[in-house]
């Protein structure tokens, strides 16, 4: 079961629901999660982040497993979506895909046939976010897929390097592509 911590948004009506959905091993309070939530918090979201504690299943239990995990952050929430995947919470596309929530898939698993394939029949809008370093990422598949692509040269899995700033350098542009990104959605 996923438990969800709710940002504050203050005085102001949200434009919607972004969702953090986590990796196996990547909280919502990782860099990657915690930027674009804040991003998603200057643009206007409501922002819901999400924790659970993933089980080892096959891929297409896992795409399962993850969906409903969304479904439930999501729950009864009227309104726009916004999902923000971070690997494992890629798996999300299938749910996500027919209902034509805007997403960002951060260091998308696209070694994952059932993963391409949901972000390829995605009807909303999608940022792919990889690193060249990352074993899960694929350019051609990103490109393919469609949507907008932004690859971070020298990033792996977790958008980390060895040099400390590099990483850093890493954050600000992944942090960058999706402001941008959420400009052009408003």
């Amino acid at each position: 079961m996923s438990e969800y911590v709710d940002w504050p948004v203050g005085n102001r009506s949200p434009v919607g629901l972004a969702v953090l959905l986590p990796g196996k091993n990547y909280p919502a309070t990782m860099p990657l999660l915690t930027f674009a939530g804040r991003v998603a918090l200057q643009h206007g979201w409501r922002v819901r982040a999400v924790s659970w504690e993933a089980p080892d299943l096959d891929s297409r239990d896992t795409v399962e497993w993850v969906g409903t995990q969304l479904e439930e952050a999501v729950g009864d929430v009227e309104g726009r979506v916004l999902v923000v995947g971070k690997s494992l919470g890629t798996c999300s596309a299938a749910y996500a895909a027919p209902r034509g929530w805007d997403s960002v898939w951060l260091t998308p698993l696209l070694h994952l046939p059932e993963v391409v394939e949901a972000m390829s029949v995605h009807t909303g809008r999608q940022l792919l976010v990889g690193g060249t370093e990352d074993a899960a990422w694929d350019l051609e598949a990103a490109r393919t897929i469609g949507g907008d692509v932004a690859q971070i040269e020298g990033g792996d899995h977790g958008m980390f390097s060895a040099d400390a700033v590099r990483t850093a350098e890493m954050h600000v542009e992944v942090t960058r592509a999706i402001d941008e990104w959420l400009r052009g959605s408003s």
